[in-house]
């Protein structure tokens, strides 16, 4: 299983013994700015450097090897984390401050370092000697891509951020203001459009993990998606759903020849590392032991840190495609786990399941009562052979950022919201859940419904994958599913979270940044 992964290695020596080449002004045990940027080899590097940030402490790393995206679920409806690793469950409970420790800080300073670097990669590598121009142009689309991700990363948590298209200069940027959310926005397509044009459709095998032209634009849909919803759209303009409809679609012509397609070795098997860089990953940071491994399976095994609620376990259709709710579903509540939508045992693990070759007891995953499994290597049987008990930075599985059934959902909640629904928005719908044998959705549905049904279908696809918590903000109904008790599976109130509208649907800026800045507005109501 080879991979791209994001590690950079210095390739300079300490010269020794008597030799007047000592005397040279140049060090030969370390890089300067101004002798790095000479060789491909070195340009590579640099490239290299950009993605690892993705790993960053804030971006989807955390402190020593384990991972963020696992916890960022917790900050919604979906799980609970009972340490408040990170700050998610400050931002769970609406107690965050622009001084709370963890992703708050983290992500800013991390995201600022990637974009630092690629402006840094697009300054500098045309300076390189040595290589092709199509082969730079691929480059320095890879490095917009990235400074596209970084900044829409900062965007949708904070809004409004400085915009910094040079290399790192203390001396002109480190008092700038805030750019108006917007006009990030517009850098961010434009950067993702010049990115398209020269990525190329795929990467060779060792160059799994690098952009694409499909992850370009699926992230463009992403971006887009997020400004017609309602939280960056009040006034409901319909030329931005069509915007974000056409995004996805691009995306969706593409497939052919890019051979992206919904997985078809099973919706469990997708996220497991001897299917990773399949056909349904547009996008996904890579991890492999010893180099850069993630703690995803010390994670899923732990007495739990991501715990699931029985708020999302009740999310779940019966098999039949009906709600738990419906009286014609046949749901038993003296066995609420049975016959549920294949997606729930793909991801939830239960009391009375099977986990690592042991039955699943209450007292297993003692605070919620349900474990998650995704990302994971473990499941119901005896772990791979010296794998039992994988410690943090020990783990090698993907994490997938961007897939081909968010892109077939994105389309489907721009499309119905564009021009109602039409066969196009079922189609797309029901290709995500035939995938995993569930019943097809009916066209017999008014506009309303299926935004209802979308929603619904996006937070039980996506469990566990760190998207629930931005559409539940973006859709803006965070206010009401965050202000409500969360329960473990025999239905006793864990905590009741609390939520502002009024504030809570920004993150502050961090204090420590407002410390070296002045010049940075905190956001409202903080």
């Amino acid at each position: 299983m080879k991979k791209f992964v994001f590690l950079l290695i210095g390739a300079g020596y300490i010269a020794t013994g008597c030799n007047k080449s000592l005397l040279d002004s140049n060090p030969q045990d370390k890089y300067l700015e101004s002798t790095f940027w000479v060789t491909p080899e070195a340009a590579n590097a640099g490239l290299v450097g950009c993605y690892s940030i993705l790993r960053a402490n804030g971006v989807y790393g955390a402190a020593a090897n384990s991972t963020l995206p696992l916890f960022e679920e917790t900050a919604s409806p979906n799980a609970y984390n009972y340490g408040n690793t990170q700050g998610y469950n400050s931002i769970a409970n609406g107690q965050q401050t622009p001084a709370t420790a963890g992703v708050i800080q983290n992500r800013w300073a991390a995201c600022y370092g990637g974009i630092g670097r690629c402006n840094t990669f697009l300054a500098k590598v045309d300076n390189v000697e040595g290589l092709d121009e199509a082969t730079k142009e691929r480059m320095k689309g890879e490095a917009r891509f990235l400074r596209a991700f970084y900044y829409n990363m900062l965007q949708v948590h904070y809004g409004a951020v400085p915009l910094i298209l040079d290399p790192p200069d203390p001396k002109t940027q480190s008092d700038l203001p805030r750019t108006d959310r917007t006009k990030v926005v517009e850098r961010i397509l434009i950067d993702l459009d010049s990115a398209a044009l020269v990525l190329p459709l795929k990467q060779s095998a060792a160059n799994h993990g690098r952009a694409t032209k499909g992850a370009a634009l699926g992230l463009k849909a992403r971006v887009l998606l997020f400004e017609a919803s309602p939280l960056f759209n009040p006034g409901n303009d319909k030329n931005k759903w069509k915007a974000a409809a056409d995004a996805a679609k691009a995306v969706m012509d593409l497939a052919g020849s890019a051979g992206y397609k919904l997985f078809d070795g099973g919706y469990r098997e997708l996220f497991l590392p001897a299917h990773e860089n399949n056909s349904e990953v547009l996008f996904d940071v890579q991890y492999m032991f010893p180099d850069q491994g993630s703690a995803f399976d010390l994670i899923a095994k732990q007495y739990n840190s991501n715990a699931p609620l029985l708020d999302l376990a009740n999310a779940y259709e019966m098999k039949n495609g009906l709600p738990i709710t419906d009286p014609a579903s046949g749901y038993d509540p003296d066995k609420p786990f049975e016959n549920r939508d294949p997606r729930f045992y793909g991801h939830i693990v239960f009391p009375g399941d099977s986990f690592m070759n042991e039955v699943v007891t209450p007292s297993r995953f003692a605070l919620t009562g349900f474990g998650g499994k995704k990302f994971s290597i473990y499941d119901k049987g005896e772990p791979p052979a010296g794998q039992s008990d994988l410690k943090d930075g020990q783990s090698e599985t993907n994490f997938i950022v961007l897939r081909y059934a968010d892109i077939l959902l994105m389309y489907a909640e721009a499309q119905n919201e564009f021009a109602g629904p039409d066969q196009t928005v079922y189609d797309a719908i029901n290709a995500v859940r035939e995938r995993v044998d569930m019943p097809a959705i009916p066209n017999t549905h008014t506009q309303e419904e299926l935004r209802e049904i979308i929603r619904h279908e996006r937070r039980v696809e996506f469990a566990g994958e760190a998207l629930h918590y931005n559409d539940i903000r973006r859709w803006k109904t965070a206010e009401i599913v965050l202000n409500a008790e969360i329960k473990n599976w025999e239905g006793d109130v864990l905590q009741v979270r609390k939520f502002n509208p009024e504030r809570d649907y920004w993150w502050p800026i961090p204090q420590t940044q407002r410390d070296l800045n002045p010049n940075l507005e905190q956001n409202p109501n903080y």
